[in-house]
């Protein structure tokens, strides 16, 4: 569900008309919808009530400061993947002991950061990186709280580069191992830990592979419990997937909290908490990308709708070869096209839609891609030095620009020019 509706034709965000978003911000524009992120972090919330559990929200899904502010109000933790994104998290006002930091490749500077700030957990990798650990720590004097990511050789059944539960994945530390670094992690005397992790992929449609590596990597944290691990925190990853095409049937939050109940009920006297990391799901359907059309092209062989919007703004398309559904804002009786929507970056990949059935547009008509609020701003660039898109967050009748559109000046602000040049 979101709160994205056509009233009297035209398109609204809640109870703003984003044609009055284009008229005071521009395009391109990333448009968000409070109630929506609101609401679909209370569904999933309401999934796992029946486990003491932390939603630690996957920052990197979308990480400006206000949605950040947003769902730590709504009691979310954050599970974070870099210096940067634990900065954004802390300046956010996230309470630092509901931060849990992930990432295949932690510097020793990002670790110092995590433990200075006193976070929840920090899930480690690899046997390298277990040591990288308690040197940090030992050198702050303090006691390192880690977790073990496991990578229990899993497939997710999704697009193979947001794939990661698969033992030719570059994540986690294979099960197979996992009790020997398990071990070692115990003899390290800066080490507290603390818990097991895994997550297997992003965009799951299918419960099944998930119910699989839970029950898994479950399994193992039993046996380290018994062999006298300290266990306290179970991390069932994140990935849920949302519906990019009306047609799309994934499973719900509560099909998800279902999966969890059955996968841990052989393990319900381990007494773990659960944590999760959703990203996707939360925000996923909560915002879109308004752009502009420049022209019609009409060639030979195909049609091009031309927007002022581009692979820099939303690359998942060029990379993934995503589906997102094209919309004009202003609905009208348009005889039907059947085009490519093509942004004007020098690349044949920059492009929002492939032979898609659209409304015939015209120069100036506002259009929307949907589903755009998870991974759409936060993987943007400047790219052929086009600035950054704006951000705007609608909260029923009013809205706010949650961050300005960059300008030439900010393109080129950290860079010099050597006297010698």
């Amino acid at each position: 569900m979101h709160h994205f509706q056509t009233r009297e034709g035209t398109l609204y965000c809640e109870d703003v008309a984003l044609e009055t978003i284009e008229r005071e911000v521009g395009t391109p524009c990333y448009v968000y919808s409070r109630a929506t992120i609101e609401r679909h972090f209370r569904v999933f919330d309401a999934a796992l009530a029946g486990h003491p559990h932390l939603i630690c929200y996957s920052v990197k899904a979308s990480s400006n400061l206000a949605i950040l502010k947003l769902l730590a109000g709504c009691g979310a933790g954050m599970d974070v993947v870099s210096g940067g994104e634990l900065y954004r998290a802390l300046r956010a006002g996230v309470d630092p002991k509901r931060i849990i930091f992930g990432g295949v490749g932690k510097r020793e500077d990002e670790i110092e950061a995590g433990l200075r700030a006193g976070i929840l957990l920090l899930n480690v990798e690899s046997h390298q990186e277990l040591d990288l650990c308690d040197r940090v720590a030992a050198r702050l004097g303090v006691c390192a709280p880690v977790s073990i990511r496991v990578n229990p050789d899993v497939d997710a059944e999704t697009h193979p580069y947001i794939s990661t539960g698969l033992r030719k994945n570059k994540f986690g530390v294979p099960a197979a191992r996992a009790r020997e670094e398990y071990r070692h992690a115990a003899s390290l005397s800066h080490l507290a830990v603390r818990g097991i992790d895994c997550h297997i992929g992003s965009q799951l449609t299918r419960l099944d592979p998930l119910r699989d590596a839970i029950g898994r990597v479950a399994e193992l944290a039993r046996e380290l419990r018994e062999g006298g691990a300290p266990l306290e925190f179970l991390d069932v990853g994140g990935g849920l997937g949302i519906p990019y095409r009306e047609e799309d049937s994934v499973p719900s939050p509560a099909d998800y909290g279902r999966m969890l109940d059955l996968a841990l009920a052989p393990f319900s006297g381990l007494g773990l908490t659960v944590l999760c990391e959703p990203g996707r799901v939360i925000v996923g359907n909560a915002g879109v990308l308004l752009m502009r059309v420049l022209n019609l092209k009409e060639g030979e062989e195909k049609a091009f709708v031309v927007v002022d919007t581009a692979m820099n703004d939303l690359l998942r398309p060029a990379l993934y070869g995503s589906h997102h559904e094209i919309r004009h804002v202003r609905q009208a009786d348009r005889p039907p096209l059947v085009a490519d929507v093509v942004g004007p970056i020098c690349e044949s990949s920059d492009y929002f839609a492939r032979d898609r059935a659209i409304g015939r547009p015209a120069p100036g008509d506002l259009l929307v891609a949907m589903s755009a609020g998870a991974y759409g701003f936060s993987m943007s660039s400047t790219y052929n030095t086009r600035p950054r898109a704006a951000e705007v967050l609608c909260d029923g009748g009013r809205f706010a620009v949650i961050r300005r559109r960059e300008t030439l000046e900010d393109l080129v602000r950290a860079e010099s020019i050597p006297a010698w040049l």
